[in-house]
C-alpha cells in the first residue's frame, strides 16, 4: 500500500489523557501531527493539554461506554476537525471479576459495563467513521489496542477483560481483511493492532494491589517508554501488528500455528 501507518494528519486517540493514550498522543504531536484527545472526565482532559501545551492538541469529552453519545460525536469531530483521518481505540477498563465471590448481579453489571467500553466503544468508532476515512483520498489508519491477553487469557482475575481483547484481536483482523476488498475507499484505510504486554500504567487502579504493574513489583512490565519505543519503531517499519516486550513471542507464536490457516480462509483477501 502506498499509504503508510504514519501518513495520517489528525488523530483521534481515545483514552488520551494518561498512560498510553497519552504517549501516544505525545508522541504523534513531536512529529508534527495534530491531535484530538477524547476521554470521560473533562478535568484530566483539561490538564493534560495544559501540561502538553501544544497548539495542535485539543480534546473532547466522550464516555466510549455510552454507544448513543457516538453518532454526535462523529458529526461534531468530522465537522470541526475535517481532517480527521485515524483512529487510536485505546480507551479500556480492566476490571477484576471472580465468580466465586461477588453476586450475580455485581459481576453482570461490572462485566457490562467493560463489554460496553471495551467492545461497543471502539467497534461503534471505528464503523461510523469509516464513510468519512473512506472520503480521504490519500488513506487513512484505525489503531486498536488489544492486548496479550487476548492471545493467552493468563490473567485470571480478569475473564471478561480477556474476552474483550480477544474480542479485539480477531475483530482487527477480520475488519482489515475486509477493508483491503472494498472499492469505494475503504482499501486504502490501514488497519493496525497494537497487543500490549504488562505496561506501568493506572489500569490496574481496580485491584487490591494497584502497582502489581509497575516494575518496582513485576520485573516484566514495561515502563511506558519501553512500551513506546517498540511500538514507534514498528509504526515506523509500516508494521500492522505491533507485540512489544514480553507479548511478542507470544503473538507470533499464535500467527505461527493460525496466520496460515487465516490467510488460506480469506482466500485472495488476505490475512495478516
Amino acid at each position: 500500500m502506498s499509504f503508510k501507518i504514519l501518513d495520517f494528519k489528525c488523530a483521534l486517540v481515545t483514552g488520551g489523557a494518561g498512560g498510553i493514550g497519552r504517549a501516544i498522543t505525545e508522541y504523534f504531536l513531536s512529529i508534527g501531527k495534530k491531535v484530538v484527545i477524547a476521554g470521560r472526565t473533562e478535568s484530566k482532559l483539561k490538564d493534560t493539554v495544559k501540561e502538553i501545551n501544544n497548539p495542535n492538541l485539543s480534546y473532547y469529552t466522550l464516555d466510549t461506554g455510552d454507544i448513543s453519545s457516538i453518532p454526535t460525536f462523529i458529526k461534531t469531530i468530522t465537522k470541526e476537525h475535517p481532517d480527521v483521518d485515524c483512529l487510536v481505540n485505546n480507551a479500556g477498563v480492566q476490571r477484576p471479576l471472580d465468580v466465586n465471590e461477588m453476586s450475580s448481579e455485581e459481576f453482570l453489571k461490572k462485566a457490562d459495563q467493560e463489554v460496553a467500553i471495551n467492545i461497543n466503544g471502539p467497534m461503534h468508532l471505528a464503523i461510523g467513521l469509516l464513510p468519512h476515512f473512506k472520503s480521504h483520498k490519500s488513506g487513512a489508519v484505525i489503531m486498536n489496542v488489544s492486548s496479550v491477553l487476548g492471545y493467552m487469557p493468563s490473567s485470571v482475575i480478569n475473564p471478561v477483560y480477556n474476552g474483550t481483547k480477544s474480542w479485539l484481536h480477531f475483530w482487527t483482523m477480520n475488519l482489515r481483511t475486509q477493508l483491503r476488498t472494498s472499492k469505494d475507499g475503504g482499501n486504502k484505510i490501514r488497519v493496525v493492532e497494537i497487543a500490549p504486554p504488562t505496561v506501568s500504567t493506572d489500569l490496574h487502579r481496580e485491584r487490591a494491589d494497584p502497582n502489581d504493574n509497575k516494575k518496582e513489583q513485576n520485573s516484566a512490565a514495561l515502563s511506558v517508554q519501553e512500551f513506546m519505543d517498540e511500538v514507534t519503531s514498528a509504526w515506523k517499519k509500516d508494521e500492522e501488528v505491533i507485540s512489544p516486550g514480553p507479548a511478542k513471542q507470544v503473538v507470533e507464536k499464535w500467527y505461527n500455528a493460525y496466520g496460515g490457516d487465516y490467510e488460506k480462509s480469506a482466500g485472495d483477501r488476505g490475512g495478516r
